[in-house]
């Protein structure tokens, strides 16, 4: 599958309503409060809509009488219902605020967990950046819809229904000429609303792009100083971050031309309802706390369609940012369990390739109808060129992929039909990229089994000759290193990687270039080590460095993704052939 590079925008579908509901679906275990939530804002709206009404009849009533009890006793009135809506709405945004905290916890959460459980065809398709944006910055991005959007819409929906029964009561006439411009927004919004989606959706693309970007350029930091590549980096930086200012500022005056027109929509209705009101007033129609009563909620009709108008706009950013979320957790785990898989009892380690055809790429076979047999405890290496499927086996051998055809057998058994917890948990690896995570050494060693005890993880280190170099250092097992071990020497961290696999004690072990950036002394170490831990275990070691398998049981030649010798090392060197020439071209390199 070709990646998709930090320039390139990610292709997706078209925007789904459906997306929005299902987002809100995150917000059914909480339902009772998001009705407590609305309950509150019910409240705090008829509070706020009293207001007007109460002008009005301290107007018509008590100020055009003199009564000035009366006039104290009703803006004592107005001034309670106005507290009320203040304790009503700040206890509304703590109860939301936290609500969506912890839903976006629970889809952050949601989402890195399918992510772990995709297979590593995923990953090469994509950049890290990208996939980071999506569990963090896309996330995010829902905050607003998820915390305030929906009980928002609900109680503006309230407020405009409830003003405009209060507005009919009070004058007919006049509130169906504040209504008469209505169509006029609705067609703006309709025909913004595309367009606003678009300007958002590209916002996201180009944000994602910025993010791998930084997130490679970070990564092979060492390399960009090495080559003197900072000028070439920045400019690439600045044409990112003009192309994510320019989407952005799109969008941006996309989304904010719907409110000045909201706003000129409204000042129209308004006009119009004080031309004709003073009029009606002239004639006695009206009296004039009516008139200030409609004009007052006619400001206040028009602010629940401004927020509406805002929640939209929130709404196509969220979408947009549901499109990246939903595109991840839709993504099919295509390694799982079978229906019927069944735990894996201890493994002997008698292992058979039937017949294997694998491609990463379709009609681009990497291995073709590759068969071998492997006994119980023997050690089996892989050698040949770069690209050759050497690695390919071992990653085949512990399902981070799926095969296209054939069969792996491991004691007889068809790995297909086994969990892949209980075979990765009796597989012990060691990567040619010694990763080391952030935190201690002893951590780091114990990321390979998290209940070995302190002696347990000091016997493994003593055993790849990794103590010494370990408790020289200023806190010895408790010395903190940096994401991916930036502190330590190449060799030493491999040395803590080879460490971690062993401390897993597996039944079936694989090397794949374990020693291939360790010098020649520690090297010499490491092999010493290396027998000990392979005695009683099935074992795959590949390695550029032939001096490393000379010991091995059979070594294996891969060309083309097919077995073209097989022997141990006297034999193969005896037959002059493939290996042969191998090793004379990397000796006589040496000599």
């Amino acid at each position: 599958m070709a990646k998709n590079r930090y320039f390139e925008d990610e292709k997706l579908e078209s925007f789904n309503p459906h997306h929005i509901r299902r987002l809100l679906k995150y917000l059914k275990p909480y339902k009772f409060k998001v009705l407590m939530a609305i309950i509150l804002m019910a409240i705090a709206a008829f509070a706020n809509l009293t207001g007007p009404y109460l002008t009005k009849v301290a107007i018509d009533r008590y100020i055009g009488s003199g009564d000035l009890e009366g006039l104290l006793w009703i803006s004592l009135g107005y001034i309670a219902l106005l507290m009320i809506s203040a304790i009503c709405v700040r206890y509304r945004v703590l109860l939301m605020s936290k609500t969506g905290h912890k839903v976006i916890k629970n889809i952050r959460k949601e989402v890195f967990e399918h992510i772990q459980k995709l297979s590593f065809s995923y990953f090469d398709s994509k950049p890290a950046g990208k996939i980071i944006v999506r569990v963090m910055n896309n996330v995010n991005s829902l905050k607003n819809v998820l915390e305030n959007g929906l009980i928002n819409v609900i109680t503006d929906l309230f407020r405009f229904v409830a003003i405009l029964i209060i507005m009919f009561n009070l004058h007919f006439k006049l509130t169906m000429m504040a209504l008469g411009v209505m169509p006029l927004l609705i067609l703006t919004v309709f025909l913004m609303k595309k367009k606003i989606r678009l300007g958002w959706r590209k916002v996201q693309k180009k944000n994602s792009n910025l993010n791998a970007y930084i997130h490679e350029s970070i990564t092979g930091m060492e390399l960009t100083q090495a080559f003197i590549r900072e000028d070439r980096n920045s400019n690439i930086m600045t044409d990112l971050l003009d192309d994510s200012r320019k989407s952005w500022m799109h969008a941006v005056m996309l989304s904010h031309s719907v409110f000045p027109i909201v706003l000129i929509i409204n000042a129209i209705s308004i006009i119009l309802m004080y031309v004709v009101g003073m009029n009606y007033l002239t004639q006695g129609i009206i009296t004039i706390g009516t008139l200030i009563a409609l004009l007052q909620y006619v400001w206040r009709l028009w602010q629940p369609i401004i927020n509406l108008s805002n929640f939209y706009n929130q709404l196509l950013i969220a979408g947009s940012a549901a499109e990246r979320i939903f595109d991840v957790l839709d993504t099919e785990v295509d390694i799982v369990d079978a229906p019927q898989a069944v735990p894996f009892p201890k493994i002997d380690g008698k292992i058979e390739f039937k017949d294997v055809t694998f491609s990463y790429e379709e009609d681009i076979k990497i291995l073709k109808d590759m068969s071998f047999k492997v006994d119980p405890g023997e050690t089996i290496a892989f050698v040949g060129e770069t690209g050759a499927g050497k690695s390919t086996i071992i990653n085949l051998l512990t399902r981070f992929y799926e095969i296209d055809n054939g069969s792996i057998l491991i004691d007889g058994i068809d790995i297909q039909g086994v969990t892949l917890k209980s075979l990765r948990e009796q597989i012990g690896i060691m990567m040619q990229d010694t990763f080391i995570f952030s935190g201690s050494i002893m951590e780091n060693i114990k990321y390979g089994n998290l209940d070995a005890s302190k002696e347990e993880v000091i016997e493994a280190a003593k055993t790849v000759y990794a103590h010494d170099f370990i408790t020289e250092l200023e806190d010895a097992y408790q010395t903190e290193v940096n994401e991916r071990g930036s502190r330590l020497s190449v060799g030493q961290r491999q040395l803590i990687s080879f460490a971690r696999t062993i401390l897993s004690n597996p039944s079936i072990l694989i090397l794949d270039e374990a020693t291939s950036s360790i010098d020649t002394q520690t090297e010499i170490l490491i092999q010493k080590a290396t027998e000990a831990v392979l005695e009683g275990r099935t074992s795959f070691v590949i390695a550029h460095r032939l001096s490393t398998i000379r010991n091995a049981d059979r070594i294996m030649v891969i060309e083309d993704g097919e077995i073209i010798e097989t022997g141990n090392h006297e034999q193969l060197m005896e037959s002059k052939g493939a290996y042969y020439e191998l090793y004379k071209a990397q000796y006589s390199r040496v000599i």
